[in-house]
């Protein structure tokens, strides 16, 4: 698709750069324009079927994945490249039937190295 940061390697040393374009431009196209809806907090329908679970996991995770990289300071289209990218993953992931993550509460989710060795 072309939206895979380039690469300059050199020993340990590695520098990622633009964005490759290479790929299909329209399908790159379509990607970065579908992740700009991502700015907008997800909202579950009022009428109609509910979402599909693998659906509503990654507008969470992709509004989420918007808005951490947009408070840190990456510019809005940068942000948005990132947030296409994932998407990307996340039609492969529907696509090839796989598995759904499984969601955690971050509040459990065990972050200090200690803990996680004891």
């Amino acid at each position: 698709m072309g939206i895979v940061p380039s690469e300059y390697s050199s020993g340990d040393q590695q520098h990622r750069g633009h964005i490759t374009l290479s790929g299909n431009k329209h399908a790159r196209r379509l990607l970065i324009e579908a992740a700009w809806h991502y700015r907008h907090a997800p909202r579950r329908p009022t009428s109609g079927p509910p979402p599909d679970e693998r659906a509503w996991q990654a507008q969470v995770r992709l509004h989420h994945r918007h808005r951490h990289l947009a408070e840190s300071g990456k510019r809005s289209t940068v942000a948005n490249v990132a947030v296409a990218r994932e998407l990307a993953g996340f039609l492969w992931a529907a696509m090839t039937n796989q598995p759904l993550r499984a969601t955690q509460n971050p509040s459990t989710v065990n972050h200090s190295p200690q803990e996680a060795s004891a």
